[in-house]
């Protein structure tokens, strides 16, 4: 059982889950072109700071990587200025995945809660 989100209590929202459909683009321009979707779930799991557990694919919808997927599960300290998360799976062309990505926010606003978080990927694969 998941907790309730404690939103009243915690200035963490310990407990809050949200699911992810976003767009994954090449860059951090709303221009960018789109390259596929960023899809998952996060949850605050921390009741001392902003800590998310973040479970995202990257699912690939461009050239070859084409229907290609990451697959990322990791701890996720939002304010720290870099997070590191591991991959720890992959399919298509990264099918075997392991390795590590780097996130760091390049723009966030408070009031609506949105981001962009740029994503470096290190991965090795077969």
């Amino acid at each position: 059982m998941v907790i309730p989100p404690q939103a009243n209590y915690s200035s963490t929202s310990f407990g809050m889950v949200a699911m992810i459909d976003d767009p994954l683009t090449e860059g951090p321009e709303l221009s960018s072109k789109i390259v596929g979707k960023a899809q998952g779930f996060y949850g605050s799991a921390s009741q001392e700071e902003v800590g998310l557990i973040m479970a995202m694919n990257f699912a690939f919808s461009e050239g070859k990587y084409n229907g290609s997927t990451i697959t990322i599960l990791g701890r996720n300290t939002v304010f720290s200025k870099v997070r590191e998360m591991p991959v720890i799976g992959g399919s298509g062309i990264f099918r075997f995945a392991r390795g590590y990505v780097q996130a760091r926010t390049h723009q966030f606003t408070p009031s609506s809660g949105d981001a962009i978080v740029e994503y470096n990927v290190f991965v090795l694969h077969y």
